[in-house]
């Protein structure tokens, strides 16, 4: 369908750069990784701009600006693991993985997908992969991140750059 993560490319590396140009993101620029990854993974690189999109305005807010994160992920294996002041996490703490690149961040993003969701859970659309990523367990509202998500594709589906 329209909104499955394992296709080719729909957006260019350098629409990528033009819509983190547009948006002011700290990240400007690193266009070409975002999607050699998303080729190097076999997902669709405009869905993982769509989550960095959704998730801190393109690294301009919240943790993503400390982390590198593009998916503001929750502390993992080989990655740092700081708390929402920048810190070593202690017990109690709301945490979060930190990478030395935005690049690294991209990649651990892909990864998550690929290998947790995609083939451990069997999951591949924007419906069935935000509940689990972004649970209203979490306080987040499920139906408004699916489509923000969507949104966002349609509308650089459709050529434009801002959402």
């Amino acid at each position: 369908g329209p909104y499955s993560f394992l296709r080719k490319p729909t957006i260019t590396a350098a629409f990528i750069n033009q819509v983190l140009s547009a948006y002011g993101s700290p990240a400007a620029g690193q266009g070409q990784a975002l999607y050699d990854l998303g080729v190097q993974y076999g997902i669709d690189p405009a869905f993982a701009l769509a989550f960095f999109q959704h998730e801190s305005t393109f690294g301009k807010y919240g943790e993503a600006n400390t982390t590198l994160s593009l998916g503001n992920l929750r502390c993992i294996p080989n990655a740092a693991c700081i708390n929402s002041s920048g810190q070593t996490c202690a017990p109690g703490d709301s945490c979060y993985a930190a990478f030395p690149t935005w690049q690294a961040g991209f990649e651990a993003w892909y990864k998550l997908i690929r290998n947790l969701y995609v083939a451990d859970w069997g999951l591949s659309t924007v419906d069935q992969i935000i509940p689990r990523y972004a649970p209203s367990a979490d306080n987040n509202n499920e139906a408004a991140y699916i489509a923000s998500v969507e949104h966002s594709i349609d509308v650089w589906h459709s050529g434009q750059i801002m959402v």
